[in-house]
């Protein structure tokens, strides 16, 4: 895979309580924070991260210390809010080539991989948050699965919700999304859906490496 050259280029959507800012080349890296700089502050500081994912499947990543280029703001939703980004950008509806989108593909199973990577290294039990909640490892892996199943209809797909622990149906799952991401497009809406490709990989892949990284986080023994 060639290396985007030039800045990274950003897409930021902004809330009310919370602002995303998206790399729009680089599906998966997205970071949130109160308002945009904070958003920004928190995609750089995640670029070593987001690059030793990809880098797993031999992917090359944005240099290390690119600028960053905000290149698109809009309003956020109420999603933004809740925590994941909800904005489909103007560049994603640029065309998709053959090319474009096996590299999209590429970085949606990698951010797959990272996420069972994370999962076959951490304990089952995690670590409480602050206020003494969140999710354990199986309850993680299980949310993200059924996730995929409501993106899937984004783009056209009919998935069935996997069982608890059934690793084969979320495999099925997932070849059937990389199948429709691996389709060429002219930038709209994937057919019977209504997110454009782009879109779609960058919040699948996000979704994935968001939860990589908690389980990665969590898993660490409280000094």
């Amino acid at each position: 895979m060639d290396r985007i050259a030039g800045p990274v280029r950003v897409g930021v959507e902004a809330a009310g309580r919370r602002a995303f800012a998206s790399a729009l080349d680089w599906p998966g890296w997205s970071r949130a924070g109160r308002d945009e700089a904070s958003a920004l502050r928190a995609l750089r500081v995640s670029a070593a991260r987001y690059a030793t994912a990809i880098a797993a499947a031999g992917l090359d990543a944005p240099p290390e210390g690119a600028d960053l280029e905000v290149v698109e703001r809009r309003p956020g939703t109420a999603t933004t809010d809740f925590g994941a980004p909800d904005v489909a950008f103007e560049a994603d509806g640029r065309p998709v080539d053959e090319a474009d989108a096996e590299r999209l593909s590429s970085l949606v199973r990698t951010a797959w991989d990272a996420l069972d990577a994370a999962a076959a290294a951490t304990p089952a039990a995690l670590r409480k948050g602050p206020r003494g909640g969140g999710r354990d490892r199986d309850a993680i892996v299980a949310h993200v699965a059924s996730a995929e199943v409501a993106y899937g209809r984004r783009i056209g797909l009919r998935l069935s919700e996997p069982g608890p622990g059934d690793a084969a149906a979320t495999r099925a799952n997932r070849e059937s999304i990389l199948a429709v991401l691996r389709r060429a497009s002219d930038g709209g809406p994937v057919a019977g859906g209504s997110w454009p490709a782009r879109y779609a990989a960058r919040r699948i892949a996000w979704h994935a490496l968001d939860h990589a990284w908690e389980i990665e986080d969590r898993g660490v023994p409280a000094d």
